[in-house]
């Protein structure tokens, strides 16, 4: 180099004015390139999404202003970050619930700033695609949309898309499966449902501890609604209920509790995800936080520009980085280093 670099805020104004897609287009050739050197495939896909900071004081866990995590106390020094939440551990930001149905305790942590949503080949553990939201988009809402995207140039059809149980919903099994003709293989988010004690035989055990009766079906397009009633509903006897339940003398002509059960006839709820087939494809999931962790590693995760467009970019060329390493060890003959930059290192 025989000229001085360029000053601190000409690469921060070169990174907020340069346009996302010449990035992209470098991201994808080298995917197109690991694709025909054998190591990226459509088979397994997995696709994650992880938390990135913004630059705000309001993420220091050593901030106490008030309402730091209020959506009407929008921090100033990022006009483009949101407020979003994710699962945590260690943390002085964390909010704990509790889970009734489950009779357990889950962690929460609030911060302002951006999501990353990866696209992995689940048997190699690199990239394919990759997109920047704020942290207010849900993984829900935009995963039909990134694989969409993805599927325009790099194919999709016939995958097994994995993910976990924060892309749960009907219409993203739907897409998978009407769409991209492939088979989904995501975690089951039961959403706080309450699950009823039931018979070998499939009868709701009520309070009382006896099975209750069925008693009628409603049909719905994508479920069944199986009604179940009290045992003793016609009876006149009062004190046939073990349990002296207050629905039992309700004064009605039929008394006693009613449950209801609502039975899946859609293709998220005809997957059993309790078989080994199942569980031995969702492992591959792994991978995906595997190499979110390796990309954590070029300190992406707390961002230090204060616009979404130079995260993004500063996202995209994070991934370009990780690329650019697995092509240059499968090329120089060092396979099992791609993965490593500190091991490719040694092999020079």
């Amino acid at each position: 180099i025989l000229k001085p670099l360029p000053s601190y805020s000409v690469f921060q104004r070169f990174i907020k004015k340069l346009s996302n897609s010449y990035l992209k287009e470098i991201m994808k050739n080298q995917v197109n390139i690991l694709k025909e050197l054998g190591f990226i495939d459509n088979n397994f896909i997995s696709v994650d999404a992880t938390p990135i900071k913004a630059n705000t004081k309001f993420n220091n866990p050593k901030c106490f202003a008030n309402n730091k995590f209020s959506k009407n106390n929008h921090p100033s020094s990022d006009k483009d970050c949101k407020l979003g939440v994710h699962t945590a551990n260690n943390s002085m930001n964390v909010k704990v619930t509790e889970d009734k149905p489950n009779n357990s305790k889950k962690k929460y942590e609030f911060y302002w700033g951006y999501k990353n949503h990866v696209i992995c080949d689940a048997i190699s553990g690199l990239p394919i695609a990759e997109f920047t939201t704020t942290a207010d988009v849900n993984e829900i809402s935009n995963f039909t949309e990134i694989l969409s995207d993805t599927n325009e140039w790099f194919s999709l059809k016939g995958s097994y898309i994995i993910a976990d149980k924060g892309y749960d919903s009907k219409q993203n099994h739907d897409f998978i499966r009407n769409t991209l003709k492939g088979h989904a293989f995501i975690a089951l988010n039961k959403r706080g449902r309450k699950s009823n004690k039931l018979t070998s035989t499939g009868n709701i055990i009520c309070d009382a501890g006896l099975a209750m009766h069925k008693d009628g079906k409603q049909y719905f397009d994508s479920y069944i609604k199986q009604k179940f009633c009290c045992p003793f509903r016609t009876s006149k006897d009062d004190s046939l209920c073990p349990c002296n339940h207050e629905k039992y003398f309700n004064g009605k002509k039929n008394r006693g509790c009613v449950k209801y059960i609502s039975i899946g006839t859609d293709y998220r709820s005809s997957i059993n995800r309790d078989s080994i087939f199942f569980k031995k494809i969702y492992s591959l999931r792994t991978e995906s936080e595997r190499y979110n962790s390796r990309w954590k590693n070029l300190n992406t995760e707390q961002a230090f520009v204060k616009n979404i467009n130079s995260v993004t970019n500063l996202n995209t060329i994070g991934h370009i980085c990780l690329l650019s390493i697995a092509i240059a060890a499968i090329k120089s003959g060092c396979v099992d280093k791609y993965k490593s930059l500190s091991g490719l290192k040694r092999t020079a």
